[in-house]
């Protein structure tokens, strides 16, 4: 049976860098803000809780760690957040009192590393799955691990397959098969890009895929920041740190909101499932339009930990670390 229409939503809007109690706040507020536009879908930027430290070098040339780096560390890591954290409860009452779907990017700890993540919330369910980015881009590698396998789902909802891929990991043609392979309607791109090039590769992705692909990036200035915080861009509150760019596009690659680069927003667009198939009459990249007599692509999905305990009781193999 044929999906209806439904309304889906991106945030654009600036987290709250040292606080993100406070930056789960306001998208506790926002989560509400869409629920009466009617959207039953929302994604945030990456990073959202937690803050992306655009500009911040962690004092590390190379060859160095100085001193004041460590310190630029420690406290980014004291404005990340835990999966048991008060920032996940605000998120989880948010959607259960609205019944919407949300996608929210973090910078989530585990003992002493930091993790770039998107958290899935279900309005009935409360936060139901996680996505670790797979592979931190440049500097990004010096503050945020690496993820595994394990953590690249797509969820089924009552209006689509969702999943989520973060900023360049975008830029990866196997993790973007996996996803296609999935069945991913509603692709979610949460991601710090503002430039210009980065809405023709979200059009690409939603024609290569035949899905919706749902971007949202921040919409942030300098004074959202703490004054002591580093930053190569400078220190004038004016100075636009990322200037957003979220967008909605459909399966033929039409982009149906955005690209908005004037402030902080939310915006909306009617989703037709109808048009994934429509679209995947002539296309289907996992389907009929794949050569797998030709290619192949085989994913390891087993989380892969550090430590791993072999009980001598037992002989049972246990993980170390969730």
């Amino acid at each position: 049976m044929s999906r209806l229409p439904f309304k889906a939503a991106v945030a654009q809007a600036a987290s709250i860098p040292g606080d993100p109690l406070a930056s789960a706040r306001k998208a506790a507020d926002l989560i509400a803000e869409a629920a009466v536009a009617g959207a039953r879908l929302l994604v945030f930027p990456e990073a959202f809780l937690g803050s992306y430290p655009k500009g911040n070098s962690f004092g590390a040339p190379v060859g160095m760690r100085k001193p004041e780096g460590r310190k630029a560390y420690q406290a980014y890591w004291e404005q990340s957040i835990a999966l048991d954290g008060a920032e996940v409860e605000v998120v989880a009452e948010a959607t259960a009192r609205t019944g919407l779907f949300v996608v929210i990017g973090c910078i989530k700890r585990e003992f002493g590393t930091l993790y770039c993540t998107v958290l899935f919330f279900d309005g009935e369910r409360g936060l139901v799955g996680k996505h670790r980015k797979l592979m931190p881009t440049a500097g990004e590698r010096l503050i945020w691990g690496f993820g595994d396998g394990s953590t690249m789902p797509v969820f089924e909802t009552q209006f689509g397959r969702v999943g989520a891929v973060i900023c360049w990991e975008n830029y990866m043609p196997m993790l973007r098969m996996h996803m296609f392979a999935q069945g991913i309607e509603i692709y979610c791109a949460p991601t710090a890009d503002d430039r210009e090039t980065w809405l023709p590769s979200m059009r690409h992705i939603a024609l290569e895929g035949r899905c919706f692909v749902l971007t949202a990036c921040q919409y942030i200035t300098r004074a959202s920041h703490l004054d002591d915080d580093e930053c190569a861009l400078g220190h004038d509150p004016a100075t636009i740190l990322m200037r957003g760019g979220s967008a909605i596009i459909d399966p033929l690659g039409a982009v149906l909101a955005g690209p908005d680069f004037d402030g902080e927003t939310v915006l909306y667009a009617e989703i037709d499932p109808g048009a994934i198939i429509r679209g995947k009459f002539d296309f289907d990249v996992a389907g009929h339009y794949a050569r797998p007599d030709v290619f192949q692509l085989a994913v390891d999905d087993r989380p892969k930990q550090a430590v791993s305990l072999v009980s001598l009781s037992s002989g049972r193999r246990t993980e170390a670390r969730a």
